[in-house]
Order: structure tokens, then sequence, then C-alpha cells
């Protein structure tokens, strides 16, 4: 009876040594799991929280900072109010369109007349911009510590809707880019706040007359100048968002 009892005392340690690199392995495995699980931030803590509301309605106030046009008869800048609406279209891509009114005059020449009589005075007009794009949103469908940093880029016109001067310029409607980077503030609830600097960029034409030479042989753009010109348009403005539909 001896025998038998040596052998069966034995082959529970030979299973358990077998055993144990399996439960070393299987640790070593899990290790990583848990490790991971304990990343970020739980959901009470993250940064990170979801934006509920897919479309808005914004008003906005600024100011438009026209860039000076060679001949210095385009519109000038002033204070600028307008609206947009965002529809989003899924991820990041926010459908957006703009309008905005810039108050605002321009110089009225006549280019015949000599450089000391040309200016006939100035035209207090306002200008309408309007565009249509497309907004990122840098952080998706989630804003980061409740703000959302946002990139636009569009097409449009601007327009004063006023006739030709004397000497023919007329700024009409003319075709616009517009660009822009802000962020948005999304504290919770339907209101957001947001911030925006942007430019328009457009093209001004000037009749064959500014660069002749007029009744005292000198012209109103400079010799060889064109007589097309773009110009930049930088714009700040602030505003706050109604938002709609979950």
């Amino acid at each position: 009876m001896t025998a038998p009892q040596r052998a069966i005392s034995v082959a529970p340690a030979g299973r358990a040594a077998r055993l144990l690199p399996l439960s070393v392995l299987a640790l070593g495995a899990a290790t990583p799991i848990c490790a991971a699980a304990q990343v970020g931030h739980p959901p009470t803590t993250s940064p990170f929280v979801d934006l509920e509301w897919r479309q808005g309605a914004s008003a906005f106030a600024g100011w438009f900072a026209a860039g000076r046009d060679p001949a210095g008869v385009a519109p000038q800048g002033g204070p600028m109010v307008g609206v947009r609406y965002d529809v989003g279209l899924g991820g990041p891509a926010i459908f957006t369109g703009r309008i905005a009114s810039v108050v605002s005059e321009r110089t009225v020449l006549d280019p015949a007349r000599p450089a000391g009589a040309r200016v006939l005075g100035t035209e207090q007009r306002p200008l309408t911009i309007a565009d249509l794009g497309i907004s990122l949103a840098l952080t998706g469908q989630k804003s980061y510590r409740r703000l959302v940093p946002v990139v636009y880029g569009g097409v449009g016109v601007a327009s004063n809707f006023a006739s030709a001067d004397p000497g023919g310029f007329r700024f009409g409607t003319r075709f616009a880019i517009a660009t822009a980077a802000g962020v948005r503030y999304v504290p919770g609830g339907r209101w957001a706040l947001r911030a925006d600097l942007g430019t328009h960029l457009y093209q001004v034409r000037y009749p064959d007359i500014y660069g002749a030479p007029g009744l005292d042989s000198t012209s109103v753009l400079a010799p060889g100048r064109s007589t097309r010109a773009w110009i930049g348009n930088p714009s700040l403005t602030v505003g706050a968002t109604y938002q709609l539909f979950r």
C-alpha cells in the first residue's frame, strides 16, 4: 500500500507545476486590459461632451475692416451685423449660410478732372455680403471643455447695389470668397456663444479712364497699374446661437 500512496500524492503537484506557467500567461494577458480600462476619464469627469443639437440660428455683430483698393473708391469698413444658419451634415461637417450688412461709405471720383478736384464727395451706402459654405468642427460632434473650434470656407457675393459714378466706376455685385476661423462656447441648453475672425476676398474693376491721364496729365491709377485688383477684407464678429433639433 506504500507505493500507490506515493503516486497519488505526487500527481497533484505535477498538475500544479504544469498549470503555473499558464496562470502566469493569463495574468499577463489580463494586465494590459485592466490598464487600458483605466486610461482616460470617467464619463462624468471627461472634458469631452457630446453636442446634442444639430442646427442653429445665430445673430452676430462686429467690425468689417475693408482693405484699401488702389483707387480708393471701393466700399470702406464699418460696423457689421448679420445672421447665420448652421445645419449639421454628419461628423464634423456643417452646412452654413450667412448674410450681413456693413455700415459703409465710399469716395466718389471723376477721373477726368485734375487731381485736386477729382473727389466729388462720399456716398453713404451699406455693403451687403452673403455666402454659403462648409464649416468643420475640429472636435467633431463633441465639445472640449465646452469649446468647439470651427473653420469655415465658402463662396458668395458682396454688393452695394449702387449705380455708376460720373467716371464710370460701379462696385455693383462682386463674387466673393469667404474664410473664417472661430470658436463656439456651448455651456448646455439651447443657447451658445461664438466668436469668428474671417475675411472676404473680392475683385474690384475700374474703367479704363482710371489709368488714363486726366486734364492735368495725371491719372487715378499709377502708370502701368492693372485696372483690376483683389482686395482682402478682414472681419471680427461675436454672436449668440439658438440651437435646434437634437
